[in-house]
Protein backbone atom coordinates (compact mmCIF):
# COMPACT_ATOMS: atom_id res chain seq x y z
CA UNK A 1 0.00 0.00 0.00
CA UNK A 2 1.44 3.67 -0.66
CA UNK A 3 2.15 5.61 1.96
CA UNK A 4 2.07 8.56 -0.19
CA UNK A 5 1.24 11.93 1.54
CA UNK A 6 1.50 10.07 4.54
CA UNK A 7 -2.21 8.03 3.83
CA UNK A 8 -1.86 4.48 4.85
CA UNK A 9 -5.68 3.90 6.42
CA UNK A 10 -9.25 5.58 5.29
CA UNK A 11 -9.45 7.78 8.71
CA UNK A 12 -5.66 8.88 7.66
CA UNK A 13 -7.97 9.86 4.42
CA UNK A 14 -10.47 11.04 5.75
CA UNK A 15 -8.71 13.27 8.68
CA UNK A 16 -6.06 14.42 6.27
CA UNK A 17 -5.66 18.23 6.70
CA UNK A 18 -6.08 19.09 3.49
CA UNK A 19 -8.80 16.57 2.43
CA UNK A 20 -10.69 18.22 5.49
CA UNK A 21 -10.11 21.90 4.35
CA UNK A 22 -10.76 21.07 0.69
CA UNK A 23 -13.65 19.20 2.04
CA UNK A 24 -14.98 22.75 4.38
CA UNK A 25 -14.30 25.02 1.03
CA UNK A 26 -16.77 22.83 -1.17
CA UNK A 27 -19.18 22.27 1.71
CA UNK A 28 -19.01 26.19 2.28
CA UNK A 29 -19.39 26.77 -1.12
CA UNK A 30 -22.58 24.11 -1.66
CA UNK A 31 -24.14 25.68 1.21
CA UNK A 32 -23.59 29.78 0.08
CA UNK A 33 -24.64 28.49 -3.42
CA UNK A 34 -27.95 26.82 -1.88
CA UNK A 35 -28.89 29.92 0.81
CA UNK A 36 -27.83 32.17 -2.20
CA UNK A 37 -28.83 30.53 -4.99
CA UNK A 38 -32.61 30.07 -3.34
CA UNK A 39 -33.05 33.70 -2.59
CA UNK A 40 -32.55 34.67 -6.46
CA UNK A 41 -34.93 32.35 -7.16
CA UNK A 42 -37.51 33.63 -4.12
CA UNK A 43 -36.91 37.80 -4.88
CA UNK A 44 -35.87 37.26 -8.36
CA UNK A 45 -37.59 34.31 -10.31
CA UNK A 46 -34.16 33.41 -11.80
CA UNK A 47 -32.14 30.50 -10.83
CA UNK A 48 -27.85 30.92 -9.93
CA UNK A 49 -26.80 30.19 -13.24
CA UNK A 50 -29.40 32.34 -15.11
CA UNK A 51 -27.97 35.08 -13.12
CA UNK A 52 -24.52 34.14 -13.59
CA UNK A 53 -25.08 34.26 -17.06
CA UNK A 54 -26.71 37.51 -16.91
CA UNK A 55 -23.69 38.99 -15.22
CA UNK A 56 -21.57 37.67 -18.10
CA UNK A 57 -23.62 39.12 -20.96
CA UNK A 58 -23.75 42.48 -18.94
CA UNK A 59 -19.83 41.88 -18.68
CA UNK A 60 -19.23 41.64 -22.70
CA UNK A 61 -21.84 44.29 -23.17
CA UNK A 62 -22.93 44.93 -27.14
CA UNK A 63 -23.20 43.18 -29.60
CA UNK A 64 -23.19 39.93 -27.36
CA UNK A 65 -21.49 37.04 -26.79
CA UNK A 66 -21.49 33.40 -28.69
CA UNK A 67 -23.33 30.68 -26.91
CA UNK A 68 -20.10 28.72 -27.22
CA UNK A 69 -18.48 31.49 -24.74
CA UNK A 70 -21.75 31.53 -22.67
CA UNK A 71 -20.82 27.53 -22.29
CA UNK A 72 -16.92 28.07 -21.88
CA UNK A 73 -17.70 30.94 -19.35
CA UNK A 74 -20.23 28.55 -17.38
CA UNK A 75 -18.20 25.37 -17.83
CA UNK A 76 -21.08 23.91 -19.47
CA UNK A 77 -21.70 21.52 -22.57
CA UNK A 78 -23.12 24.06 -25.80
CA UNK A 79 -25.95 21.76 -25.21
CA UNK A 80 -26.66 22.58 -22.03
CA UNK A 81 -25.76 26.28 -22.48
CA UNK A 82 -28.32 26.04 -25.57
CA UNK A 83 -31.18 25.10 -23.01
CA UNK A 84 -30.59 27.23 -20.54
CA UNK A 85 -30.37 30.71 -22.45
CA UNK A 86 -33.74 28.70 -24.69
CA UNK A 87 -35.05 29.15 -20.77
CA UNK A 88 -33.97 32.64 -20.60
CA UNK A 89 -34.91 33.52 -24.32
CA UNK A 90 -38.47 32.27 -23.12
CA UNK A 91 -38.71 34.58 -20.45
CA UNK A 92 -37.41 37.58 -21.92
CA UNK A 93 -34.28 37.96 -20.33
CA UNK A 94 -32.13 37.94 -23.30
CA UNK A 95 -32.37 37.55 -27.73
CA UNK A 96 -30.36 36.12 -29.76
CA UNK A 97 -29.13 38.60 -32.79
CA UNK A 98 -26.76 37.39 -36.11
CA UNK A 99 -23.29 37.37 -35.54
CA UNK A 100 -21.40 40.10 -37.26
CA UNK A 101 -18.46 38.17 -37.97
CA UNK A 102 -20.14 34.72 -38.34
CA UNK A 103 -23.71 34.86 -41.00
CA UNK A 104 -24.15 31.36 -39.37
CA UNK A 105 -23.61 32.15 -35.86
CA UNK A 106 -25.92 34.01 -33.10
CA UNK A 107 -25.03 36.08 -30.22
CA UNK A 108 -26.61 36.36 -26.85
CA UNK A 109 -27.12 40.12 -25.57
CA UNK A 110 -29.44 41.18 -22.35
CA UNK A 111 -33.49 42.28 -23.45
CA UNK A 112 -33.79 45.25 -21.26
CA UNK A 113 -35.92 42.99 -19.36
CA UNK A 114 -32.55 41.10 -18.60
CA UNK A 115 -31.25 44.31 -18.02
CA UNK A 116 -33.59 45.35 -15.11
CA UNK A 117 -33.25 41.56 -13.87
CA UNK A 118 -29.10 41.54 -13.69
CA UNK A 119 -29.87 44.77 -11.41
CA UNK A 120 -32.52 43.68 -9.37
CA UNK A 121 -30.57 40.22 -8.73
CA UNK A 122 -27.56 41.85 -8.25
CA UNK A 123 -28.59 44.29 -5.47
CA UNK A 124 -30.57 41.08 -3.64
CA UNK A 125 -27.16 39.30 -3.84
CA UNK A 126 -24.69 41.87 -2.64
CA UNK A 127 -26.78 42.28 0.72
CA UNK A 128 -26.74 38.37 1.01
CA UNK A 129 -22.90 37.98 0.13
CA UNK A 130 -22.26 40.47 3.20
CA UNK A 131 -25.07 38.71 5.14
CA UNK A 132 -23.60 35.21 4.89
CA UNK A 133 -20.05 35.44 3.04
CA UNK A 134 -18.06 38.52 4.34
CA UNK A 135 -19.73 39.24 7.73
CA UNK A 136 -18.56 35.32 9.41
CA UNK A 137 -15.40 36.49 8.16
CA UNK A 138 -13.13 38.72 10.70
CA UNK A 139 -12.97 42.18 8.93
CA UNK A 140 -9.49 42.19 8.85
CA UNK A 141 -9.00 38.54 6.99
CA UNK A 142 -11.57 39.78 4.19
CA UNK A 143 -9.67 40.91 1.47
CA UNK A 144 -7.39 38.63 1.37
CA UNK A 145 -9.62 36.35 1.41
CA UNK A 146 -11.71 37.33 -1.81
CA UNK A 147 -7.46 37.78 -3.67
CA UNK A 148 -6.98 34.50 -2.39
CA UNK A 149 -10.73 32.77 -3.91
CA UNK A 150 -9.72 35.22 -7.34
CA UNK A 151 -6.13 33.06 -7.95
CA UNK A 152 -7.71 30.07 -6.97
CA UNK A 153 -9.88 30.41 -9.48
CA UNK A 154 -8.25 31.66 -12.20
CA UNK A 155 -5.47 28.78 -11.87
CA UNK A 156 -7.94 26.24 -11.93
CA UNK A 157 -10.24 27.66 -14.84
CA UNK A 158 -6.09 28.29 -16.64
CA UNK A 159 -6.13 24.52 -16.19
CA UNK A 160 -8.98 23.55 -17.56
CA UNK A 161 -9.15 22.33 -21.46
CA UNK A 162 -11.23 24.99 -23.75
CA UNK A 163 -13.79 24.22 -25.63
CA UNK A 164 -13.25 23.05 -29.17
Amino acid sequence: MSEQAGISTAKEAADHELVLAFGRLQGAANRLEYILGRALEVECGISHLMFEVLLILGRAGEPGLSMRAVAQEQVLTTGGATRLVDRMEAAGLVTRAESPADRRGKLVRLTPLGEETTVRAAQVHVENIKKYFLSPLPEADRARFAEDLRILSHTARDVLPRLP
